[in-house]
């Protein structure tokens, strides 16, 4: 365990094996089977998580009750409601399992604790907020400027092999398509090929 949390720790900042056996006691492993919740809106966000291994959704529910996913986290990637784990406040997002999971989790006295006494791990929290928020702003960009297909070609660079372990409808949510106007721009690119 922890494998892809160190790897993907060290391709941003470079740790010692005492850094490594030091950070491992603030870290928390969980299983989550396919279709359990990590998170539930109105719950206060208590980990942040990394995904060791399977795939995760975040979405919200609407007035109606439709799901809109906003993110997928697989092997490498870091979820969490960041704003209720911040601010301690109750979850605007759902999080589980799409695939049963091996996460690693870190607690937000893990979080405080590790961002005093280590400034690699504050080094390495500002970079991945940075990365997150670049992500963000690019994504927000490609749904005003990019048509349907780059927005797509975008969406398959960013998760890789994502149409192999999620079912379309979930793309089409968080694309913000119906998913017989994504199976018909799937269907035009596979054409092309």
């Amino acid at each position: 365990m922890y494998e892809v949390f160190f790897r993907k720790f060290n391709e941003k900042i470079q740790l010692t094996e005492e850094e490594v056996t030091f950070v491992k006691q603030y870290l928390t492993p969980k299983k989550l089977r396919k279709k359990q919740y990590l998170l539930q809106e109105g719950d206060i966000c208590r980990n942040i998580c990394i995904v060791e291994k399977g795939a995760l959704r975040a979405y919200i529910l609407d007035e109606h009750g439709e799901e809109h996913i906003t993110a997928f986290a697989l092997e490498g990637w870091t979820m969490g409601d960041l704003s209720s784990f911040i601010k301690e406040e109750p979850a605007m997002l759902n999080i589980d399992a799409l695939e049963d999971c091996e996460l690693v989790l870190i607690s937000k006295s893990a979080y405080i604790e590790l961002l005093k006494v280590m400034p690699k791990f504050e080094t390495y929290i500002r970079i991945l907020m940075t990365d997150a928020y670049m992500a963000l702003q690019k994504n927000m960009t490609n749904m005003i400027s990019l048509s349907l297909e780059e927005r797509y070609k975008a969406f398959i660079r960013m998760y890789p092999n994502i149409v192999q372990r999620v079912p379309q409808h979930m793309i089409a949510s968080h694309m913000g398509l119906s998913p017989e106007t994504l199976s018909r721009l799937r269907s035009r690119l596979n054409s092309r090929k």
